[in-house]
């Protein structure tokens, strides 16, 4: 990126004066950069993957040059938090497509990788990747944003930024119990499923989701809840007692989504899934049906 600048010049003869007129100039930059993200969205704990391409257009060698990426820090309480942290070992240097010996790196405050050098005419790309830790925003819409600077001595800095967007879905995760343990012949048996989504959007009606179970034993006048409400046969679930398949109804199933809340002191985010239950609950048969 150029530059400009303003000259004018004043002659003075014989107790005059007279202004030339303003010529004006540019100074271009001899580097310039660029960073991507190889993926534009992230989820918990990901490890996201940058390139910096970098150019070299000037008369003049770029030597002793330092890139530093503030991991996308941001300002919290009287400091700051990252939230990504550096993977080790992941940095990769190229110059003009050949890969160079690993350059030096340093981590004390966001990431600093030094001891690059880009000849008159070259192109260096780096390559690295960071980790999301706690303090990564996961809320629908929230963004991270990395800032990156290339310098050196007798070079002006140049900056560049990539930017990534927490995905937006849910993250389901599902447990299956069963009470009482042992039960009785021609007892009766409950299985409860817990269902927990770690991810910024509810399950739905619209997403039809549906569980599906088959009981061994088969079981007979069977009941279901979920979420504490009873469920009609037919309507709320179908059942088969002579195949023992068990299913809800699509839609039925509903699940909201996490809860993110931020330490008021540390700036670490924590995650309260959202919760929904299902249960299922029969009459075994006798013993003897269950013995080969």
């Amino acid at each position: 990126m150029a530059t400009t600048f303003t000259n004018q010049a004043i002659l003075s003869y014989s107790g005059n004066t007279v202004r030339s007129n303003v010529a004006v100039g540019a100074v271009e930059g001899a580097l310039s950069i660029d960073k991507q993200s190889l993926s534009a969205n992230y989820a918990a704990g990901d490890t996201m993957t940058y390139i910096i391409s970098a150019v070299n257009s000037g008369t003049a060698n770029a030597a002793g040059l330092t890139l530093t990426d503030d991991l996308g820090a941001y300002p919290f309480g009287a400091g700051t938090v990252q939230p990504m942290d550096y993977v080790t070992g992941s940095v990769q240097y190229y110059l003009d497509g050949v890969l160079q010996a690993a350059p030096a790196v340093d981590t004390t405050s966001g990431l600093a990788i030094t001891g690059l050098s880009i000849p008159s005419g070259s192109s260096a790309v780096i390559i690295y990747s960071a980790q999301l830790n706690e303090f990564a925003p996961l809320a629908s819409g929230s963004t991270i944003i990395n800032n990156v600077e290339l310098s050196g001595t007798d070079i002006c800095g140049v900056t560049a930024s990539a930017t990534v967007t927490a995905e937006s879905g849910a993250v389901m995760s599902m447990m299956k119990s069963v009470t009482p343990i042992p039960v009785a012949e021609n007892g009766e048996l409950t299985y409860t499923f817990t269902l927990e989504n770690t991810g910024n959007t509810a399950v739905a009606v619209a997403d039809n989701a549906v569980i599906s179970d088959t009981f061994t034993p088969v079981l007979s006048n069977v009941s279901a809840t979920f979420n504490g409400t009873p469920l009609q046969s037919g309507t709320g679930y179908t059942y088969n007692e002579t195949t023992g398949v068990f299913s809800t109804a699509a839609g039925v199933v509903q699940v909201p989504a996490a809860t993110f809340t931020q330490d008021e002191t540390t700036g670490a985010w924590s995650i309260v899934p959202g919760t929904s239950v299902l249960t299922v609950s029969g009459t075994v048969g006798s013993i003897c049906d269950l013995t080969p």
